[in-house]
């Protein structure tokens, strides 16, 4: 079966049997999130840190101080999602396959919007979408753009890109813009330096691809940012997804769409 057709908890079953790639095009029409866990005395603050930066963070679900499932994710969060990532003090220590010997009593899962979740409604708008094409992870970048902070949490902004014709970016724009909770409508057009950003062809997270003649880069905040806190911030202890590795959740995207 294509990965496209899969149901979340087929995809789930996958990753927990040990299926380790990036979710861009699996479970259409079903709904991805990012995961960022931590410990029970910070999460008042990442829910402060998301609400003060909500195109970046937008949190769908939040599970219990311990628990590896959410309403929005019946799966085990230890186990379902095809990469994990995790900090010690602010460092990225490990890529692992699960995290069950990791996973603490007093870890709060949260659940963030992922853009993959509207690139669906590009591809039903003749929007390309370049990193499906290619069958590779989309391009991710730290930004010299400051998210506000939240206590202890502080770090930039994230962005994921995608090029798209010239004469397509106002469509772009467009159908992103219907879907604010799975990050909306891009934060930068054009010019990378204007946020930062010296190398499309040197990704922070992901994988590179080519901006053509007569393309323009767009930019989405995306939900990695979490882990740049956390990062940025010396957080002593927390478990994120591998960037582009999803947790598939069972939600459709257009619960997540606005009317136009």
């Amino acid at each position: 079966m294509d990965v496209a057709d899969l149901s979340p908890a087929q995809a789930r079953e996958r990753f927990r049997a040990g299926e380790r790639v990036p979710t861009a095009g699996w479970c259409l029409g079903w709904t991805q999130a990012n995961l960022i866990a931590v410990p029970r005395r910070l999460r008042y603050e990442l829910l402060l840190f998301a609400h003060l930066n909500p195109q970046a963070c937008p949190v769908l679900d939040v599970g219990e101080p311990g628990a590896w499932s959410t309403p929005l994710f019946p799966g085990d969060l230890r186990t379902d999602l095809p990469g994990y990532r995790l900090y010690r003090d602010g460092e990225p220590v490990a890529d692992l396959g699960d995290v069950v010997e990791r996973w603490r009593d007093d870890l709060v899962p949260f659940l963030i919007g992922c853009s993959f979740t509207f690139e669906r409604a590009l591809l039903a708008a003749g929007v390309p979408v370049r990193h499906l094409e290619l069958g590779t992870n989309v391009p991710m970048y730290v930004t010299d753009v400051a998210c506000t902070a939240a206590g202890s949490l502080s770090g930039p902004l994230v962005v994921s890109m995608r090029p798209v014709p010239d004469e397509l970016v106002r469509t772009a724009i467009d159908v992103t813009g219907r879907y604010p909770l799975v990050h909306g409508a891009p934060v930068h057009v054009g010019d990378p330096a204007g946020i930062g950003i010296h190398d499309l062809a040197l990704p922070d997270f992901g994988d590179p691809v080519e901006v053509r003649e007569g393309e323009v880069p767009l930019f989405w905040a995306c939900g990695v940012t979490p882990q740049a806190a956390i990062m940025a911030s010396g957080v002593e202890y927390a478990i994120g997804h591998l960037p582009g590795h999803m947790a598939i959740l069972d939600a459709r995207d257009d619960d997540y769409r606005v009317p136009s």
